[in-house]
């Protein structure tokens, strides 16, 4: 789920003669997702765009919304990552990360949709991994054909034996698995994840997230620091995650992917030509138009198209790479 790092103040305008900025800003909104619903995804997009990490009732965003600002960032196929079960237990933090800290919906609400739009839409399978029927809940939804196990965003260790259920469910099913990597609040001990790594080889893992991406840095030391706008120097351990385990791939979404990109454009050219097979775009955004300096998914895209080195890792990390990965 997404972090928000901007702040934007809207003011309506008195004079009384003219429309108002609100009024304005209703109309144009109203217009877009009139557009976006009578249209298909195809008219938005020059080039196929796969997004790995979108949510229903994000934010309580309707799900007309969501269908509308996916494709006005021209997406032409989103995986919907749900919730687990509301739970109130050490691993939601006493329910207040239910709804993946997002009030984003479960298994079934993302399944709905995407029978409704199948050509769209696709999905993934999720639950609170401490709950007694945790594998149950997920292995039903890999049945009915979610590509991937996640977004695993829980108070739990990354090696617990909870998730190393989680890991081998994986294994057994041949999907990958999304997690959130937040210091010491979801995932925790990133330093001990090589360990699942090697004891998981046939798993594809995917790491999303605050303590994901400051890790590109070798000099990020105060885990704390969530969101560092330093210069990276290469070889922090999400690097060496990337280049030493085949199983290994990052998903640049939110606030936190962007940053990545952003706060050193230099390092960050460099870092998607030497993981340009392992990069996959990802949204995880809860904008209402697809567009505009609210929405950084529509960001994201424009920064990987600005720092790729060629339109072949440009290709790569917005479309084929997730193609492959998620057999879609």
């Amino acid at each position: 789920m997404s972090e928000q790092i901007f702040n934007h103040d809207f003011h309506k305008t008195n004079n009384a003669n003219n429309l108002s900025r609100r009024d304005f800003l209703a109309g144009t909104t109203a217009l877009l997702l009139g557009n976006a619903l009578s249209s298909p995804a195809g008219a938005f997009a020059e080039e196929p765009i796969i997004d790995i990490h979108q949510h229903t009732d994000y934010a309580g965003r309707p799900h007309d919304i969501l269908l509308a600002h996916q494709r006005a960032m021209g997406i032409t196929k989103t995986i919907l990552l749900p919730a687990g079960t509301p739970a109130f237990g050490t691993s939601t933090h006493m329910g207040k990360t239910n709804g993946l800290q997002a009030k984003c919906s479960g298994n079934d609400v993302c399944y709905a949709i995407a029978q409704q739009y199948p050509n769209e839409f696709t999905f993934g399978a999720n639950e609170v991994p401490d709950l007694p029927d945790a594998v149950k809940e997920i292995e039903k939804y890999l049945k009915l054909g979610a590509k991937v196990i996640g977004e695993l965003k829980f108070g739990v260790d990354c090696d617990s034996k909870e998730m190393q259920h989680i890991y081998k469910l994986a294994e057994e099913h041949h999907v990958p698995v999304l997690m959130h990597w937040q210091f010491q609040m979801f995932n925790y001990n990133f330093e001990r994840f090589p360990k699942m790594l090697e004891k998981y080889p046939k798993v594809n893992f995917i790491g999303h997230a605050q303590t994901w991406w400051a890790n590109i840095d070798k000099n990020h030391t105060d885990q704390s620091i969530l969101y560092p706008k330093t210069k990276v120097t290469p070889g922090g351990l999400t690097d060496r995650l990337l280049s030493d385990y085949p199983n290994m791939f990052g998903d640049i979404s939110a606030g936190s992917g962007l940053l990545s990109m952003t706060r050193d454009e230099d390092h960050a050219r460099d870092f998607l030509g030497r993981h340009q097979n392992k990069l996959l775009y990802g949204s995880d955004c809860d904008d209402h138009i697809g567009s505009g300096e609210k929405c950084q998914g529509s960001q994201t895209i424009a920064e990987i198209r600005k720092l790729a080195g060629s339109k072949q890792i440009e290709r790569k990390i917005l479309y084929e790479n997730a193609k492959k990965l998620f057999k879609l």
